[in-house]
């Protein structure tokens, strides 16, 4: 088996307040993209886990592929299985990566072993891997609320538009993003500004995680410049970066403009 997990931006995230566990309530609208990391599975009499590709920062037994297929198999009894990894979305970098291929051997498992389970049981098993997990099993355009766990498919659709994904090396820890964060209730919420055009979401559609990571990163503007300075209708950051997007009306070829930058592009 085969399968493909793709990444996500966000479209617009707001930190509306600061919840008494020390959580922050947020509302974002995640949308799939085209950029995919490669996954197999195959029964097999011993299990097995390897990665190629992008080089993670963390241990092969730290990833949450493991993580999904320990979980079925302390509930199902599932036998051995090789799973190969290969990644191609940079991790950390706010496109949920390490969160759609766990989503994806959940789901990839369920149709090996024929569990039958549907689509909400997959999701509330997510959730014990991680907060984007659930949002990977549907894996539409969702409104996201909550710290994360509220998932809300909408119908809304980018067709015909064009990404650039830039990615800096620079990586940003999720507790400086939330260091300096002011939340507060937007004017206008994030359902209302989709219903815009595109070329009219630049001064309302915002990512709050901005303002805090370029306090400390003031380098990262000029990502954000370039894209709007060819053609970019939006540009902004991907949850709380390092990931730098664009969407444009007419393909695109920035590769030049970030060099030794991580560069994807592709119509959405």
């Amino acid at each position: 088996m085969i399968l493909y997990p793709n990444a996500k931006i966000n479209l617009g995230l707001n930190i509306i307040n600061k919840r008494p566990d020390g959580y922050h309530n947020l509302e974002s609208l995640f949308y799939p993209v085209p950029l995919r990391d490669k996954l197999e599975i195959a029964v097999s009499e011993e299990f097995s886990f390897s990665e190629t590709g992008i080089k993670l920062d963390s241990k092969p037994d730290d990833n949450l592929v493991l993580k999904a297929y320990n979980i079925l198999k302390a509930k199902y009894s599932l036998s051995p299985v090789n799973i190969h990894l290969h990644k191609s979305i940079p991790f950390g970098g706010g496109l949920g990566g390490g969160s759609s291929d766990a989503s994806f051997c959940l789901s990839g498992l369920n149709e090996l072993f024929k569990l039958h389970l549907n689509e909400q049981q997959l999701a509330d098993l997510s959730v014990l891997i991680g907060a984007d997990c659930p949002f990977f099993i549907y894996n539409k355009p969702a409104l996201v609320s909550g710290i994360g766990d509220i998932i809300k498919p909408v119908e809304f659709s980018l067709k015909d538009y064009f990404l650039v994904l830039v990615k800096p090396a620079v990586g940003i820890p999720t507790p400086l993003a939330y260091k300096n964060v002011k939340p507060s209730m937007p004017e206008l919420s994030i359902s209302d500004i989709i219903q815009l055009p595109v070329s009219e979401w630049k001064q309302v559609l915002k990512n709050d995680f901005e303002n805090s990571v370029f306090k400390s990163f003031p380098e990262l503007i000029r990502l954000k410049e370039i894209l709007y300075a060819n053609g970019a209708l939006y540009a902004s950051m991907s949850g709380s970066g390092s990931t730098f997007y664009g969407i444009f009306e007419q393909e695109a070829d920035l590769r030049n403009c970030f060099n030794n930058m991580f560069y994807f592009n592709g119509w959405l």
